[in-house]
């Protein structure tokens, strides 16, 4: 199968953000991993002053390893190939494309979302990135004892082709990663959405097992091999105390296996690309619409029923 132009061996740009996007920090955890088997360096930044309301993404303060301490300003930045050796004793992301990723990380702004968009893909077009991947994480009815469910889809007829995606049929609100999709497909630049299934009932804690799913669906999609470090033992933690959590709790317990059951019902491994698409959906109209989550990102999703 001919990969399209940017998504085997081109230069692909991934991008993350904080917040509503990013359900167990799973996005964002998958994008750091890369920064740091990359050794990437900053390479645009947006001025946050135009972007950001402090009072609703506050700024943090951190102490260095100098032992001073310094102000962080939320913000977003690409960070790509720094020219420097990366350390010979550190695993390190290899396959087509490998030299050239860049990277999105980023919180999602208050305000100017197409003017913040335009200014990112503007950097994107600088850089002659030829192809855009973005990552998200939702709150989803998934058990944490089966494999998490990636959800791809792209917009663009030809990556769909020769990808063999779909595309979403969503209506409602959306994120900024949305807003940056549209300006790139309008620009040039292909774009496909990667969303990982994170289970609703641990939404208060990072998920490893999903930011493991977004990498395995990152690599399928590009020919990259990424190095996973200590992710699979921390997913196997993970996993291990929603056990022991549900252990503790019988209705959780009870809910868990119904999910388990749902799950089961489906003739692979992994959720049909239906389903998932489905869940997709159902998931955006929660944080949008319904009483169980807010369009903001701090809705708490949905709960198990009684």
């Amino acid at each position: 199968m001919n990969q399209p132009a940017g998504f085997e061996g081109g230069r692909l740009l991934v991008v993350a953000f904080e917040g509503w996007n990013d359900a167990g920090e799973a996005a964002t955890g998958a994008a750091k991993l890369l920064v740091q088997r990359l050794g990437l360096a900053e390479i645009a930044a947006v001025d946050p002053e135009l972007y950001f309301d402090y009072q609703f993404t506050r700024p943090t303060v951190a102490v260095g390893d100098d032992g001073v301490r310094r102000l962080e300003w939320p913000g977003a930045a690409i960070l790509g190939p720094s020219g420097e050796p990366l350390p010979s004793d550190e695993d390190h992301v290899t396959g087509p494309g490998a030299d050239t990723l860049h990277v999105l990380l980023g919180a999602e702004p208050a305000r100017s979302w197409k003017g913040f968009a335009a200014e990112l893909v503007d950097a994107a077009l600088t850089a002659d990135i030829e192809g855009i991947i973005l990552l998200g994480a939702m709150l989803a009815d998934a058990p944490h004892t089966r494999p998490l469910s990636v959800f791809a889809s792209s917009d663009n007829p030809e990556v769909r082709t020769a990808l063999s995606l779909e595309r979403s049929s969503y209506e409602g609100p959306v994120g900024i990663l949305s807003v940056i999709a549209d300006q790139a497909e309008r620009d040039g630049i292909p774009v496909v959405s990667l969303w990982a299934s994170v289970p609703h009932y641990v939404h208060n804690a990072p998920s490893p097992k999903a930011v493991l799913a977004l990498l395995a669906k990152l690599e399928e999609l590009t020919g990259l091999s990424i190095p996973r470090g200590t992710l699979e033992a921390e997913a196997k933690a993970w996993e291990a105390g929603v056990d022991a959590l549900a252990a503790d709790d019988e209705d959780m317990a009870g809910y868990i296996t119904q999910l388990e059951q749902a799950r089961d019902a489906v003739d692979a491994p992994e959720a049909s690309g239906e389903a998932i698409a489905q869940e997709f959906e159902r998931y955006l109209r929660r944080r949008g619409d319904g009483p169980e989550g807010r369009a903001d990102g701090r809705g708490e999703g949905p709960r198990p029923g009684p």
